[in-house]
């Protein structure tokens, strides 16, 4: 039987939740909300993946605060008004599609944000641009060409606590099954775990307990509030000479575990512009493999995993319990199901696709009673 599409149950105080295979939808940021509130792109772009054939679907990057932003264009979970249009649109993209369970991502982008979408140059926008004043651990901006963020006051850092609780309250009232806090890619939550971006001299920087503090403050604080499946998103590396690494990660998860995490979704890099990243094909999954030994947790591999038989293989290693995907899923919205068709394995389909299949392809699809006329 394929690893790939065997089912694995996900632990939490509710009582845990079981995943059809392993394959899961990474959080996309898709820089197309209107001040934080989905849109109708949100809703063709849910709906398709939706009907992916993945196990479980993942909502992007989604600001806890409208200044936790990486652009005016992300999406948010602050307040009423954009609680009430994330909930009405996945409530309607789940009308269009086969039962999924659903993750969403918060996060808070920290001296990251107030940047233009990537399309438009990704850069840091002025306030006369449509930007605003961005915070972090410490006053040391991103690039050596941009204003230097403000750095967070202890009181600052209980509001921004405070901001992931209220938002991962918004998501458990909308029924979202899982909740991923974005602890990675250099925004706010990595910021405070590097060593390159946080330099403060308190007790929440220096040493590695004082660098790892806050972000445990935020898990614990999300935890006691939301007893659904909560994992964290974690960069392994800088991939810079000093900065925060794969053996301090792995000690960092050992803590999360403590404190209640379920899973732990294994990137890296994005805390610095001097970061050298060796890329190719599964580059990331070392990463995963290491921290799921040392930590037991149950484990996302991602990153350049882009063929059924490579995730399979990372499975059948040990290397990882489940296989993330982005942008594959973007170029093959129904990744999921060549991957049944190559692997042996069976996914969930709307009827209207189910004629849709090669002859050899038929036994895919888990339900295909089709008439004809």
């Amino acid at each position: 039987m394929s690893q790939l599409f065997s089912p694995l149950k996900l632990s939490s105080p509710r009582g845990g939740l079981t995943l059809s295979n392993r394959i899961v939808i990474a959080p996309m940021c898709q820089y197309s909300a209107d001040n934080g509130a989905a849109t109708d792109w949100h809703l063709a772009h849910w709906t398709n993946l939706l009907n992916s054939g993945a196990a479980l679907f993942t909502i992007e990057a989604t600001a806890v605060t409208a200044q936790g932003r990486i652009t005016p264009k992300c999406l948010g979970l602050w307040d009423e008004r954009t609680e009430q249009a994330l909930g009405d649109t996945l409530k309607r993209a789940r009308r269009l599609a086969p039962a999924m369970p659903v993750c969403i991502q918060l996060a808070h982008a920290g001296r990251k944000a107030s940047s233009a979408v990537p399309w438009e140059g990704g850069q840091l926008l002025s306030v006369e641009q449509g930007g605003w004043p961005t915070v972090g651990p410490s006053a040391l901006e991103q690039l050596p060409n941009e204003a230097p963020p403000a750095a967070l006051t202890v009181d600052q850092m209980a509001d921004i606590r405070d901001a992931f609780v209220a938002a991962a309250q918004r998501a458990d009232r909308l029924g979202i099954d899982a909740i991923e806090l974005h602890a990675a890619h250099g925004y706010l939550m990595h910021q405070f775990l590097s060593p390159i971006a946080n330099q403060r001299t308190d007790n929440y920087g220096g040493s590695f307990d004082n660098r790892v503090r806050f972000p445990l403050e935020v898990f614990t604080a999300m935890r006691q509030v939301f007893d659904g499946v909560l994992g964290v998103r974690v960069s392994a590396s800088d991939w810079i000479e000093g900065g925060w690494d794969v053996d301090q990660t792995s000690e960092f998860a050992r803590q999360l575990k403590a404190l209640g995490c379920d899973f732990i979704h294994v990137s890296s890099g994005g805390v610095s512009p001097a970061q050298k990243i060796a890329i190719g094909p599964a580059y990331q999954v070392p990463f995963a493999r290491q921290i799921k030994q040392t930590s037991d947790l149950t484990t996302m591999a991602v990153g350049l995993i882009t063929e059924p038989q490579q995730a399979e293989d990372i499975l059948q290693a040990g290397d990882a319990d489940l296989i993330a995907l982005a942008r594959a899923f973007l170029y093959k919205p129904r990744w999921g199901w060549e991957a049944a068709a190559a692997l042996g394995g069976q996914v969930s389909a709307s009827p209207q696709y189910w004629r849709c299949l090669p002859r050899e392809a038929q036994s895919v699809f888990s339900d295909t009673r089709i008439g004809s006329r």
